[in-house]
Order: structure tokens, then C-alpha cells, then sequence
């Protein structure tokens, strides 16, 4: 649902990414260069995000790169200084960093449920706690990257889809909590789409890789079509944006009818989860 959109709002065009070195968060940070924004692209591997950067500037925008793990809130308060003393604050803020894996419940250790917890979602309650002050000044944007897995919940894929659905429930907890301060939010959820991911990705067996990958391949939209998506929520004051229109599709059938989603859900995961 649209809130109080339009471009007008940010006056300074000021956005900072996580996990912005490759993938989505270097598509992301393509499509705002293209319009003019200035954009902080933050990476764990310091490497990435300063060849971003690079392409960031030749595409029409003006970038800063910084190095950022998301399990140190060290790294959060050293951007949030730059971007005050540098930009004088940050319009769009986005938390994309995150990590894949599959596995039950029971299969999947306890550190690896650890692991993937502090990453793709208290890395995620980090980076809100962190800029959502800032966003307040500029009465910004904060966008958090969930995935399609937070909705459809696929059997053997238990820590990724917890992790995904708490980002999704956080997102709505902030819509709430900052709609007073002026601060909007957007949430993501994709299905899967040709990334990187992999590159992180922990499973208990090599069938769940190659199944992943499978998809990835066989997936009808890109990166881009995703970061475009996204980049139109945030102009536009949009919470919840799932790109794609079957995966909108299969969102509705959800909501109409779980129990015809939950079969097709298990029909489609059923040599995913073959051990």
C-alpha cells in the first residue's frame, strides 16, 4: 500500500547499502547511482565494495565504500559516523547482507542455526538500531531484505526461512513503531533469482546445493528486475514488494487457500528434500 510517496521527499538523495560488493546489493546500488543518488556501498570483503564504488561513480552517481560485518555493531557506529560528518545523514538505508543454507530442523547444527541467525536477522535488528536514527532527521527510508522463503516456509530449509520471517516480522514491528517519526519501510521478499548466494551457502547433504542452484538458474527474473522493484517501493512508499508475478501469484494462494499452497509447497520441495 502506497504512503507518502514521490521523489520530492529525498531532497538529498543520500542511500547506504549492506552487502552492496555484489548481487542485489550492487544492483541496488547501480539503479540509484543511475538516478543521481549518492550511495555508501558497504561489503564485508572491503575489495568488493571499493570496485563497486568505482562503477557507482561511472554510472552518474557519487560513492563512498566502507568496510561492514554485520555481527559488529562497531562497524554500524563507524558508518553511521561517516555518513554524519561526510553527507551530514542518510536518506535510504538498506540491510541486504545475508547468507543462504539449507537443512531440518534436526539436521542442521546448532551453530549453523547460530550462524545464521546473527547474520540475516540480528545483523538486520543491527543496522536498524544503528541508522534509524538518522532516518528519523532526513524522515528517510529503511529498507530490510527478507525473501520469498519467509512466506512460503519450504520444508528443509528451517534456519533460512526463520531467519527470513523475522526480518519480515521486524519490518512491520518498525513500519509501526517509526510511522510517527516520518520514517518509511520497505520490506523484500523475492523468490529465487541468479545471485551469488551460493558462495555462503551451508546444507547438510550436496543435493539441497545443486537443488538451490537449480533454481537459480531456472529463475524468470534478475537481480536487476529485483533492485528495479525495490528502488520503485522506496520512491513510491511501498511496505511489501515481491517481485515476479507468479511469485505474487502463489503469495495470493496463500492467502486464500494454505492448504492447496501447502501441497503444492510439498510436491515442489519433495526431491529437495531427499536425503
Amino acid at each position: 500500500m502506497a504512503g507518502k510517496g514521490g521523489q520530492d521527499r529525498f531532497e538529498h538523495k543520500r542511500i547506504a547499502i549492506t552487502g552492496a560488493g555484489s548481487g542485489l546489493g550492487r544492483e541496488l546500488a547501480l539503479s540509484f547511482a543511475r538516478d543521481g543518488w549518492r550511495v555508501a556501498v558497504t561489503d564485508i570483503q572491503t575489495g568488493r565494495a571499493r570496485r563497486v564504488a568505482g562503477e557507482v561513480n561511472e554510472a552518474g552517481g557519487q560513492a563512498i565504500a566502507q568496510t561492514l560485518d554485520t555481527r559488529r555493531d562497531e562497524d554500524f557506529a563507524a558508518l553511521s559516523k561517516r555518513l554524519v560528518e561526510e553527507w551530514d545523514g542518510v536518506d535510504v538505508f538498506v540491510n541486504n547482507a545475508g547468507v543462504s543454507s539449507a537443512g531440518t530442523v534436526v539436521e542442521t547444527a546448532i551453530e549453523d542455526w547460530d550462524w545464521m541467525l546473527d547474520i540475516n536477522l540480528m545483523g538486520t535488528v543491527r543496522g536498524a538500531r544503528a541508522m534509524l536514527p538518522l532516518l528519523r532527521r532526513s524522515r528517510g527510508h529503511l529498507v530490510n531484505t527478507a525473501s520469498f522463503a519467509a512466506i512460503a516456509n519450504a520444508p528443509g530449509m528451517a534456519a533460512y526461512n526463520v531467519a527470513k520471517a523475522g526480518v519480515l516480522s521486524l519490518s512491520e514491528s518498525i513500519r509501526g513503531e517509526e510511522h510517527a517519526n516520518g520514517v518509511g519501510v520497505t520490506v523484500a521478499c523475492p523468490a529465487f533469482f541468479a545471485t551469488n548466494l551460493l558462495e555462503s551457502f551451508r546444507g547438510t547433504n550436496d543435493r539441497q546445493k545443486a537443488m538451490v542452484r537449480k533454481l537459480m538458474e531456472r529463475a524468470k527474473i534478475s537481480a536487476s528486475d529485483v533492485a528495479a522493484a525495490i528502488h520503485q517501493a522506496v520512491i513510491d512508499d511501498r511496505f511489501l514488494v515481491i517481485p515476479g508475478r507468479t511469485a505474487r501469484w502463489q503469495y495470493r494462494m496463500k492467502r486464500l487457500s494454505p492448504e492447496t499452497f501447502f501441497d503444492a509447497v510439498l510436491k515442489a520441495t519433495r526431491s529437495f528434500n531427499r536425503s
